[in-house]
């Protein structure tokens, strides 16, 4: 296929804006809910599936992220931007209706299907629009969308939870998502050649049905009777095998081994699955910590939080800046190896630690993913031509959703089985925890078994974190700026 992305000169930044708003609306959605859901999720109930709010998104975001990439190669970017688009919004708006946590996990996974479309292709159309020696200055303006979503993000996360419905941290998506869709339907213009074309729908369901049966394992590991996890556990080895088959004879495979096997591909999105990991377990359980544990408010919680995504596009510009001074392979290992110094700090938190050094461990884990995530994206379009570039990018972006995915399970698993196994107050004097209740019978208890618990899903990220650094020591060294034409 011959495909051209050449605006005029006039539309390439408003194509940029309209980048930067669908960003925004993911970036945002990443902070504001996290600050929030330890409230949800003490009004809703049912806390054993507090992870699965994030990885029912992520779950949905990751099946469909390399599905999407390729569909953007097919058909073209702007076609499944607006679809993607579309979904996010649709998922927004129900996940403000939700009555329960299976309702909200239902509608988040409508949310995670929009979001599988809209963060690889937005990538990908920056990718087509801009060389390598321009997306330094272009990272820098993409960086400051996330500079701006983590202030916004747990500033409107914690006045929304104290002042209004909790509804609106989703309602909020609407204006912007319908904002960056105007801008993508006016303003990209692209020549597609037609030719027949196929999508592998049965790879992409063996693939859900797999991860989400290891998830389901996962999270019934710590119950009394294991049947029901050995049953899961079961359906995801089978599904993880006929998804192999399925992928070896597809015509056009979702996950194509020949892509994928590269050595800097795979070397590349191995390293980015468990910084994928060790980040998630950040994200999703520490403001459960700052408020249960901490007692801090949900604003407290939030801008802890705002430290690690403000490190995040601060390291991306300067990592962008610097390619060609240090190469792609030193920026991504030496941001690979500030995740596990930026775990530290979490392992030693206890309820008298100041909110500083969570703080900082947040900033210095930001730092790495900067870096690391900004050299990795960049090594790999390198890599490719223009055909397999949407493929090539989704992969990454795959790689990193798939070890959140997990990563939220695994760690959501420690964190059950640990209360379940410590008898140290119910799940429902937990849930009253979160709702703000610190004055309920067994409070102390509770309290404690949860920070005992969390602790352990802090030691899991460290380890995590170090696993990432590495498996970054094999990714090769690619030369800065030579990618093969389109």
């Amino acid at each position: 296929m011959n495909a051209s992305l050449a605006p005029p000169a006039v539309r390439r930044p408003l194509i940029l804006a309209a980048v930067m708003l669908a960003s925004f609306m993911i970036a945002i959605e990443a902070t504001i809910v996290s600050t929030a859901m330890p409230q949800i999720a003490g009004q809703l109930g049912q806390l054993q599936y507090y992870a699965w709010v994030f990885s029912s998104f992520l779950l949905a975001q990751t099946a469909t992220t390399v599905v999407f990439g390729k569909l953007a190669d097919l058909y073209g970017r702007r076609s499944v931007l607006l679809v993607g688009i579309g979904i996010f919004l649709l998922g927004s708006i129900l996940c403000g209706f939700a009555w329960s946590m299976p309702a909200l996990i239902a509608f988040r996974l409508i949310q995670g299907l929009g979001a599988g479309a809209i963060q690889p292709v937005s990538i990908t159309v920056i990718g087509d629009l801009y060389a390598a020696h321009e997306r330094g200055k272009v990272q820098g303006w993409l960086a400051s969308v996330w500079g701006v979503s983590s202030v916004i993000g747990p500033l409107a996360g914690g006045l929304i939870i104290q002042h209004v419905s909790w509804a609106w941290i989703f309602w909020i998506n609407v204006p912007i998502g319908l904002a960056a869709a105007a801008g993508f339907f006016l303003f990209l213009r692209e020549t597609v050649t037609t030719h027949e074309r196929s999508v592998d729908v049965v790879g992409a369901g063996l693939f859900t049905v797999a991860i989400a049966s290891l998830m389901v394992a996962l999270t019934e590991a710590g119950a009394s009777d294991g049947r029901f996890a050995v049953l899961a556990a079961a359906v995801c080895l089978v599904a993880a095998a006929l998804f192999v088959v399925q992928e070896r004879r597809a015509r056009d495979p979702m996950v194509a081994f020949a892509l994928w096997t590269r050595r800097a591909i795979a070397t590349t999105n191995a390293a980015t699955l468990f910084s994928g990991m060790a980040v998630i377990g950040l994200t999703t359980f520490l403001p459960m910590y700052v408020q249960a544990v901490m007692g801090r408010s949900p604003l407290e919680a939030g801008f802890m939080l705002t430290a690690m995504v403000l490190g995040w596009p601060i390291a991306a510009t300067l990592g962008a800046r610097n390619f060609g001074r240090f190469g792609l392979r030193r920026i991504l290992v030496f941001g690979a190896a500030l995740l596990p110094v930026g775990a530290v700090p979490f392992v030693l938190l206890s309820p008298t630690t100041s909110p500083l050094v969570a703080g900082l461990g947040s900033l210095i884990m930001g730092f790495g993913m900067g870096f690391l995530s900004t050299a990795a994206i960049v090594l790999i379009q390198d890599s490719v031509g223009w055909t397999e570039r949407g493929a090539a990018t989704a992969s990454n972006l795959f790689a990193r959703n798939l070890g959140s995915t997990l990563g939220a399970a695994v760690l959501g698993t420690v964190l059950n089985a640990s209360l379940a196994r410590d008898h140290s107050g119910s799940l429902q004097q937990v849930q009253e925890l979160l709702h703000g209740q610190g004055a309920i019978v067994g409070a102390a208890a509770s309290r404690a078994g949860l920070a005992h618990g969390l602790h352990l899903t802090f030691w899991g990220v460290l380890i995590i974190a170090l696993l990432a650094v590495l498996l970054s020591v094999f990714v090769p060294r690619v030369t800065f700026g030579t990618r093969p034409p389109k």
